[in-house]
């Protein structure tokens, strides 16, 4: 029976030697375990040929003992356990077996069918055990697999996931970039609309203006040239018909004369004042000739500077604001085109006077608005600066504000029209330069020179 002994320690070597390939154990188990596997085929043919069944059972018996007792206790092989448990039974049958052989001999000899029996039912038990050992490791490398792929399709899933949530928020996002974009191209559209329907009613209200003032102006000439000959005729009356007056009538009649001097005064400067206000009408309903006259520009910007704020005080009465003017007498007259050039000035005062105006709303009152003009005549240019203590252009859109229908103002405010004709009119029209300088919540500075070689 020995041979089953040295058989399963040849077994248990080599299921070991499987073991540890492959693993961190490997370097130097490797190497002991096969010379011992074949070490134990040594011992094996020295027992049979060297000595008796019975010692050779015996060394066997306690070659198998020693092998299950070391790799038991060694911590590199315990996941090994279950494997080396299948061999305690067959190794506890054959320990009994050599006992009772040497104390109970004859005992042995009538019970020795059963002992072999026992000892082919242990040896088979380790086929069994280490069988239903494969199958069990290969149902969990199976799952193992299983678990590994599940995992790996997860993170696939996840990577793809991951994936495609980036592309649908970069498409989200493009989305929203191009629905901000045409809700802007919209306002722009919108705006150009209205600009557009502003601009045709202003064409009918020229043509309106035009036929009302021409209606006025005959009228107007009346009245102006019959009160200055009324003016004369009293003249002559104080120095004739008067004198020839008894002394108590003639105090009297002086008075009276006195005052209708007075009124005529009054008639004849608001007719004038009528008569510029008609023709003002009239130049406004002319189209640009684009021809350049001598004008006076320290008067048209003074008058486009009141006009703008009369006009701001048409809207909200309770607006007040401090207009200062430094007007440079020797800028006198300059040739150029006095339609574009008030569209410019009206432009810019209207920008100021609005700016001061929000920011008064802003403070809830405790602000002075102040507008400034001024002009300055040099060796080769006529500058002209417009200067508002208002809310400032942004330092981010100091670039941007010479672009058309670029506006800082609400929607509906501004069409962003106003500053880019200006600096059309002035760069091309005239061959000037316009320059801003701004600090925000503080103050705007608009300057433009008009070259004098260009006059």
């Amino acid at each position: 029976m020995h041979v089953f002994s040295f058989i399963a320690a040849f077994l248990l070597l080599r299921h070991l030697l499987r073991f540890v390939k492959g693993t961190s154990l490997a370097p130097g188990w490797e190497t002991i375990l096969n010379k011992a596997s074949w070490a134990t085929v040594g011992v094996f043919l020295v027992a049979t040929t060297l000595f008796q069944d019975g010692m050779a059972d015996v060394m066997g018996a306690i070659y198998l003992i020693a092998l299950l007792a070391f790799f038991t206790k060694n911590p590199d092989f315990k996941p090994t356990f279950p494997v080396l448990q299948a061999f305690f039974p067959y190794a506890s049958v054959i320990a009994v077996s050599i006992l009772v052989q040497l104390f109970a001999r004859e005992f042995y000899g009538e019970w020795d069918n059963y002992f072999g029996m026992a000892m082919i039912a242990a040896f088979v038990y380790i086929f069994a055990s280490w069988a239903s050992y494969r199958k069990g490791q290969k149902e969990l490398e199976k799952e193992r697999q299983k678990r590994l792929y599940e995992e790996e399709q997860k993170k696939f899933i996840s990577i793809k996931k991951t994936e495609l949530e980036i592309i649908v928020a970069s498409r989200t996002a493009e989305l929203i970039v191009q629905k901000e974009e045409l809700k802007k191209t919209i306002k722009e559209l919108q705006a150009t609309q209205t600009q557009l329907i502003q601009q045709e009613k202003l064409a009918s209200l020229g043509e309106l203006t035009a036929g009302i003032a021409h209606e006025i102006q005959n009228p107007l000439n009346f009245v102006n040239n019959f009160s200055e000959v009324s003016i004369e005729l009293l003249e002559e009356l104080k120095e004739g018909p008067l004198q020839h007056l008894p002394p108590e009538e003639q105090e009297h009649a002086t008075e009276i004369l006195q005052d209708l001097s007075q009124n005529l005064e009054k008639i004849t400067h608001h007719g004038k004042r009528a008569d510029s206000i008609v023709k003002g009408m009239l130049q406004h309903s002319r189209a640009s000739t684009g021809q350049k006259e001598p004008t006076d520009l320290n008067a048209l910007a003074d008058e486009y500077l009141r006009l703008s704020y009369h006009g701001l005080r048409a809207k909200d009465k309770s607006f007040n604001a401090s207009l200062q003017t430094e007007f440079d007498p020797a800028v006198g007259q300059v040739p150029v085109i006095q339609q574009d050039i008030g569209r410019v000035f009206l432009n810019m005062f209207n920008n100021a006077f609005y700016s001061v105006a929000q920011k008064k709303k802003n403070l809830n009152g405790s602000f002075e608005p102040m507008v400034q003009v001024r002009t300055k005549k040099t060796e080769d240019h006529i500058e002209i600066a417009v200067k508002d203590n208002g809310v400032g252009v942004p330092q981010q859109v100091l670039d941007k504000i010479y672009q058309p229908f670029f506006t800082t103002k609400p929607t509906g405010e501004g069409t962003g029209l106003g500053l880019s004709l200006s600096y059309e009119i002035i760069t091309k029209g005239h061959n000037g330069e316009m320059k801003v300088s701004s600090e925000e919540g503080e103050f705007a500075e608009f300057v433009f020179t008009i070259p004098l070689e260009n006059s």
